[in-house]
């Protein structure tokens, strides 16, 4: 455990990773705070496994990565696509541009993650994405491999067990199961600004992150839009310190934060009350 100069616990923070492919955007984010970028590769039957969701699926490309390798010295990952016949490719070319680890989507076997750490071959880091229920009931055998990191993707594990809750894991153990066989650096989620989010608000999904003992999280659209017109070097401390702030909480106010949760969720999850007929629908 890290001690400050005082002799004392230092509290660990979790570190956040954007996703970006703007120079100036990124390397503002990350001087201010935040352990690096995520450039994304991934789309490969992704529009066809996501239709009708309103996911981002981002059109980044190699040029983008050489960018943000050049804009930054912070930790640069990039996720390429889920396992098949391009991966060597794309582990070649992710490293050529620069890449310090390749993030690995949508994997069901441990197979799959042995060859691509055989294409790796030491070159940089390999993290893993468990977003599918095949991942999740190996989670053992996967998470047994040299990875850098294990992310648990929600919105991907949502759409393959066929669920409309989001955070539903969260709250069945599915996240805590994970959780029990990873060592090494573990993430899950997202965040934005403190006061922010919806369904489930920024606040009450970091106290998760707290409890679950996370070490990483991302910095997606939903950051990037409330960050409209806001200085990172205020905000992402900001964020940084709050996550910091939910350490500290008494272990009773923690067990009230996570009460807090799972209503949000269980709330999030029920279906939208009937509307009077005279009341016309509002946009989601």
């Amino acid at each position: 455990m890290a001690i400050d100069q005082l002799g004392k616990p230092k509290l660990r923070s979790v570190d956040l990773f954007l996703f970006t492919v703007d120079p100036r955007w990124g390397a503002d984010v990350v001087s201010a705070g935040a352990a690096g970028i995520v450039v994304d590769w991934e789309r490969r039957g992704k529009a066809r496994r996501q239709e009708g969701e309103g996911t981002q699926i981002n059109a980044d490309t190699a040029e983008d990565l050489a960018r943000m390798r050049a804009a930054t010295d912070g930790r640069l990952l990039c996720r390429v696509n889920g396992y098949g016949p391009w991966t060597g490719l794309e582990v070649d070319e992710a490293i050529a541009r620069g890449a310090d680890e390749l993030l690995l989507p949508m994997v069901r076997t441990p197979e799959e993650v042995d060859r691509t750490l055989d294409l790796v071959a030491g070159r940089c880091g390999l993290g893993i994405l468990i977003e599918t229920q095949g991942a999740v009931d190996r989670a053992a055998e996967l998470a047994a491999r040299p990875l850098a990191r294990i992310y648990v993707g929600l919105n991907d594990l949502r759409i393959d067990r066929g669920s409309r809750e989001l955070f539903r894991p969260l709250v069945d153990g599915t996240v805590d199961a994970v959780r029990s066989h990873v060592d090494g650096q573990f993430g899950v989620g997202g965040l934005t600004l403190p006061g922010r989010g919806f369904p489930v608000s920024s606040d009450l999904l970091a106290a998760e992150l707290v409890r679950l003992g996370a070490d990483f999280t991302f910095l997606r659209r939903s950051f990037t839009a409330d960050m409209a017109d806001r200085d990172p070097f205020v905000e992402v401390p900001r964020l940084l310190a709050s996550v910091a702030g939910l350490r500290r909480l008494h272990p009773g106010e923690a067990a009230g934060l996570r009460q807090e949760f799972v209503a949000a969720v269980t709330t999030a999850g029920m279906p939208a009350p009937e509307r009077e007929p005279a009341v016309a629908a509002q946009p989601a």
